[in-house]
């Protein structure tokens, strides 16, 4: 069972890390292209973790996984705020 939801979330997971790349190639502005990877690719990679912690079956493995997800999120957020504001900016 447990096998079977953490297939569940990594599929799901994927799902969202391709819509967000889908979003990266297809939006017409840096704006909106942030906001599909900032916003798919965290969830997708949040899912991925959390279907691989299930696998993994230590709460040391699990801890791991959490802190890499939180990481990168904070990181994520942080360049999407420094590449939007440099878009905003006018040339010189």
């Amino acid at each position: 069972m447990t096998e079977a939801v953490a297939a569940a979330f990594i599929a799901l997971g994927l799902l969202f890390v391709v819509a967000g790349t889908v979003g990266l190639l297809r939006f017409p502005d840096v704006h909106s292209r942030l906001h599909a990877l900032t916003k798919a690719d965290n969830l997708g990679l949040g899912l991925i973790a959390g279907g691989a912690a299930l696998l993994m079956g230590s709460p040391w493995a699990a801890a791991k996984l959490l802190l890499v997800w939180l990481f990168t999120m904070l990181a994520a957020a942080t360049v999407a705020q420094l590449i939007a504001r440099a878009a905003r900016r006018p040339e010189r």
